[in-house]
């Protein structure tokens, strides 16, 4: 099995520390920012491109610049690289989200991957207007993804759901090739849509014996569906040439993190509805003195950030161990980010992917990659 290797695209801007993003537009820690402006994307983008990653996820929420915008214009700035847009069911027409994807297609060349977002925190939702709970906005997003899928499928469409009614829905030029949805959720709510629904169910970074417990469940879940789903995986990544180097800048990060800042984080996450970032949070505990979660899983990011909260820390080798369980627990794709995410590109890409290829876990570097790069993966 070749893995897919993803890497982030930072819209809420970029920093050399962990810098929590809350969603009422605050900031939790301090550090030294990068504002999120077109210029500065592009260069991650570019980056992302050259290192040989093949797709960027593009998050979405209030402290984000608008995924779908940012996205488009930067397929002007690159040429193969795939953008994973975030999208968030509920606030459009599926008929129109249907249609937007279509022309995304055929604008970038066939360059988009959908990352469908549910919601978590629910102040965020409701700033959106949004007072759905959490089990009927899954039931909502399934919906979504229904007309979305049948809008596509170049036959018109009539639904009557609880949420959605259509009469002909349909995109007169559907996508080609169709996007891969990308799905996330821990609950059960959320594991039963993307048995229905998804291409690709995503999880946050557990360790790989959690991750291969609930690959079995959804898969099961699938099978009952007569579908078949892949998986993929969201982590942090601090890789060195040595252990040691990359421990030291783990140290370096939770060094910068203020415990107040902690603390506030702690609390909003625990009130939260989303059963993922719960998992995240129970793995530390918010106790700075656990965080090594499983050999080479670093939890810190969890301190103070929400959303994915676990780091793959070490040399390159033994990054790319790590990612070897994952892969064999069932994980197809690798979607990586680290602090800053301009230079941790080349970083991982001159080490860490050269790796998984002398491994057989990656295809050949592509034409048109930098020739520091070619010869890191000779």
């Amino acid at each position: 099995m070749s893995l897919h290797v993803h890497w982030f695209l930072p819209t809420s801007g970029d920093s050399r520390e962990v810098v929590g993003m809350l969603a009422d537009g605050t900031r939790s820690g301090g550090g030294t920012g990068r504002d999120p402006d077109i210029d500065y994307l592009a260069q991650v983008a570019r980056a992302a491109e050259q290192a040989g990653f093949e797709a960027v996820l593009t998050p979405a929420g209030l402290v984000c610049e608008d995924a779908w915008l940012i996205t488009a214009a930067l397929t002007r700035e690159t040429t193969r690289l795939k953008f994973l847009v975030a999208f968030r069911p509920g606030f459009l027409s599926p008929t129109l989200a249907a249609q937007m994807a279509a022309t995304y297609q055929r604008l970038s060349g066939g360059r988009l991957l959908l990352n469908i977002v549910t919601g978590s925190d629910p102040d965020e939702q409701r700033r959106y207007g949004d007072f759905l709970d959490h089990d009927q906005r899954y039931a909502r997003t399934e919906e979504f993804l229904h007309v979305v899928r049948g809008a596509w499928s170049g036959e018109p469409l009539d639904f009557d759901g609880r949420h959605y009614q259509v009469r002909g829905a349909t995109v007169l030029r559907p996508p080609d090739p169709l996007p891969t949805v990308f799905f996330g959720g821990a609950s059960p709510a959320g594991q039963r849509v993307a048995a229905r629904q998804a291409d690709v169910y995503l999880s946050w970074g557990e360790p790989p014996p959690a991750v291969a417990e609930r690959v079995a469940g959804v898969r099961a879940l699938a099978a009952e569906q007569g579908r078949e789903l892949r998986f993929g995986i969201r982590l942090h990544v601090i890789a060195r040439d040595t252990s040691a180097e990359a421990w030291a800048e783990a140290d370096r990060l939770l060094a910068a993190m203020d415990p107040a800042a902690i603390a506030a984080a702690q609390a909003r996450f625990a009130g939260g509805e989303s059963e993922g970032q719960r998992r995240m949070a129970a793995l530390h505990g918010g106790d700075r003195g656990r965080l090594e979660v499983y050999p080479g899983l670093w939890a810190g990011y969890g301190l103070v950030r929400p959303g994915a909260g676990t780091a793959l820390v070490g040399s390159h080798a033994e990054v790319a161990d790590l990612i070897a369980e994952y892969a064999a627990a069932g994980m197809e794709h690798v979607i990586l980010s680290g602090q800053p995410h301009l230079e941790e590109a080349y970083r991982v890409g001159e080490g860490v992917l050269p790796e998984l290829r002398r491994r057989g876990l990656l295809g050949p570097a592509r034409a048109g990659v930098p020739r520091l790069l070619r010869a890191a993966a000779s």
